[in-house]
């Protein structure tokens, strides 16, 4: 593993290249953090060469003065790809990170050799991804009554009663302090006007589009319509909510079988 800081855009952006294999740029979700992304990254990583960083605001990234647009997280990233010497690469994004990939996408089509998006959302007319920033006027009790059922749909008491290892995925972070709250703020922020709808066209890179059936952040409809947009694509449905990821055990293996050549199985 190496680290390392760019600090090309102004601020110092920490970054991290793990694991071997064909090169592959990660993009973490809302709030998330290399540290927090550490199992996933790791297991990636067993197959791939993972260029990641802390996304502007967050981790051990600077905190620039905002607010955010989407454009800047893709400028961030192709700034980063430039600094490190990598042209061209496979692109993994997951529900935020899922936004910021499909914006770099639109923006540096040529930069993108394949792109696999998970519990994500186009914005515009394809649908947008739960308004996160909308749990905050929330009632602390009100945001934990709210909170599970939008992971997956199916996380109510009876639900997590019978299934004790579901509630490990309901885990909180640590609450952001300082200026990493604004960070954590400007990214959700920015979130709220994610739409690439009209600019999905411009994406010619195989395409994997993944979602889970009962998630409540990106419904499996938002996915669809992205695949239906990019021409080639294929959209696959998993078993499990926004985390399907570690739910079903179909969709790592569809996800391994892509990135190293594959294209998985069509729904």
């Amino acid at each position: 593993m190496s680290t390392g800081t760019y600090s090309g855009r102004g601020f110092d952006i920490h970054y991290e290249i793990v694991g071997d294999g064909p090169r592959l740029f990660f993009f973490n979700g809302s709030g998330s953090s290399i540290e927090a992304a550490r199992p996933l990254i790791d297991m990636v990583a067993r197959f791939c060469t993972v260029l990641v960083h802390d996304q502007r605001g967050l981790g051990r990234t600077d905190v620039p003065e905002g607010p955010y647009e989407m454009a800047d997280y893709a400028q961030d990233a192709s700034g980063l790809l430039e600094h490190v010497g990598w042209d061209r690469v496979a692109v993994l994004g997951m529900s935020f990170g899922g936004m910021v990939a499909l914006e770099f996408a639109v923006t540096n089509p040529e930069m993108v050799q394949q792109l696999a998006v998970l519990c994500t959302s186009s914005g515009g007319a394809g649908g947008s991804s739960y308004p996160l920033h909308e749990l905050a006027t929330l009632s602390e009790a009100d945001r934990a009554a709210r909170y599970p059922t939008l992971v997956d749909s199916r996380f109510d008491d009876v639900w997590l009663n019978e299934h004790p290892g579901d509630r490990a995925l309901l885990v909180p972070r640590p609450a952001p302090q300082g200026r990493a709250a604004l960070g954590h703020h400007w990214q959700l922020d920015a979130r709220s006007r994610h739409d690439v709808w009209d600019r999905l066209g411009r994406i010619t890179a195989p395409t994997f589009v993944a979602s889970g059936t009962y998630d409540g952040i990106a419904p499996p409809r938002n996915g669809r319509a992205i695949s239906d947009r990019i021409a080639g694509s294929i959209h696959t449905e998993y078993e499990g909510g926004h985390m399907f990821l570690l739910q079903d055990r179909r969709a790592f293996s569809d996800l391994r079988s892509f990135l190293i050549g594959g294209r998985g199985e069509e729904a």
